[in-house]
């Protein structure tokens, strides 16, 4: 049975739920992200893109490059309200689905196509049914594993469909620039053309052990394995490396090291599993985080706890906790990551083995707004800390 992976993406997510919601902002420059001075863009349309603006960048210079683009702030609950709607269309097209954050996800379809027929017919099928039930556009990578579904969704962006054959793997990442690359961020690149190295195929050429002394073993490593069309093991099944859980992920265009921006990060991060969760009818008792630095050194450290976790605000201070022990303050972060672990449904748990703590009002208050968010689609409510926090670059 030969593996068959597609990479799903939502394009300019949050921005374009903002059109569909908006109409009148259609075809128009939005960015959406915190409106302080010190706040980052967290999401714009492909017409501000146009002006050179992009996520993680600081508003102040994306309002110096598109004066003229409607800012808007972040609504993350009706972000994850419509996150939750299109991740129910994808999974119920394969038992092996991985969503990775909120606006993107992994299906393994390897020998379903008896059931579905030809796989460009079938994420055609995918796109216009998404398309349809909540007027956004995706993008879908087809490849045979997910490094390679990754770059090919980027490739075909926005509303693409690209699928890389067996057999064509040098052949696609050849056409590729090197900053192409997933997780080639820029001091990666910077070293790379200090070096002379200009391109995919010249990077080909360099055997591992040269590459590892040159760029560190595990930057080596990864992009040996990259540019050859392998895997470098972007992301590993959940069942490998932990019993069920729930997880979500931020790869930054730039490497961050300011720490209000990585606890930013952090706390929309614990907010998009909390809602997850609640939304499930889990409970987990183990919080887990993942940072992956500028040379692609990836830890990870995990804490579980003796009762289930209450809430998104105590999810967030557990994973500070686990920061702290893994990250020095300063070194460029490139890939941040957190989720919980351990999950039972909780039909299962007693009520009485809910831990009477500080968080379980919040708790209580989290699971509130969910049923209300449930009843009225569209509500508009948001967590002030999301809302109004200042965001540094």
């Amino acid at each position: 049975m030969r593996p068959l992976l597609f990479h799903v993406d939502l394009d300019a997510f949050y921005a374009s739920v903002e059109e569909v919601d908006n109409p009148e902002l259609k075809n128009k420059p939005v960015i959406v992200g915190g409106l302080g001075a010190r706040s980052v863009v967290s999401s714009c349309s492909y017409e501000a893109r146009r002006y050179g603006v992009h996520s993680a960048m600081p508003i102040s210079q994306a309002r110096r490059k598109c004066p003229h683009a409607i800012f808007l702030p972040v609504r993350m609950n009706r972000y994850l309200e419509v996150s939750e709607q299109v991740m129910a269309i994808l999974e119920s097209y394969s038992p092996v689905f991985q969503q990775i954050s909120i606006d993107e996800a992994y299906l393994d379809l390897s020998g379903t196509e008896r059931l579905y027929g030809p796989e460009l017919k079938l994420a055609q099928k995918i796109k216009n049914r998404i398309r349809v039930e909540t007027r956004l556009s995706i993008s879908i990578g087809i490849a045979a594993n997910k490094y390679l579904a990754k770059l090919a969704s980027e490739y075909g962006k926005p509303d693409g469909l690209f699928k890389v054959a067996p057999g064509e793997e040098i052949t696609f990442l050849d056409k590729l620039k090197l900053n192409d690359l997933w997780g080639v961020g820029e001091k990666t690149h910077s070293r790379l053309l200090e070096l002379n190295i200009t391109s995919v195929e010249r990077l080909r050429r360099f055997p591992q052990d040269i590459l590892c002394s040159m760029l560190g073993k595990a930057c080596g490593l990864y992009l040996y394995r990259a540019v050859r069309g392998f895997d470098p093991g972007i992301f590993l099944p959940e069942s490998e490396t932990r019993s069920r859980s729930l997880s979500s992920e931020i790869t930054f265009e730039s490497d961050k090291k300011n720490p209000e921006s990585i606890k930013m990060s952090i706390l929309e991060i614990s907010d998009q599993i909390m809602y997850r969760l609640i939304r499930g009818g889990w409970k987990a008792n183990t919080v887990f985080l993942k940072l992956r630095y500028f040379d692609f050194t990836t830890v990870s450290a995990q804490k579980t706890l003796k009762h289930w976790i209450t809430s998104s605000d105590e999810l967030y201070q557990i994973a500070l906790e686990l920061l702290k022990q893994k990250w020095d303050g300063s070194t460029p972060i490139r890939l941040i990551g957190a989720g919980t672990a351990n999950l039972v449904k909780e039909e299962t748990v007693s009520q009485g083995e809910l831990f009477e703590d500080q968080y379980l009002k919040k708790r209580k208050v989290e699971e509130a707004v969910t049923r209300i968010r449930k009843r009225n689609a569209g509500v508009k409510l948001t967590k002030a800390s999301l809302l109004n926090k200042k965001r540094r670059s």
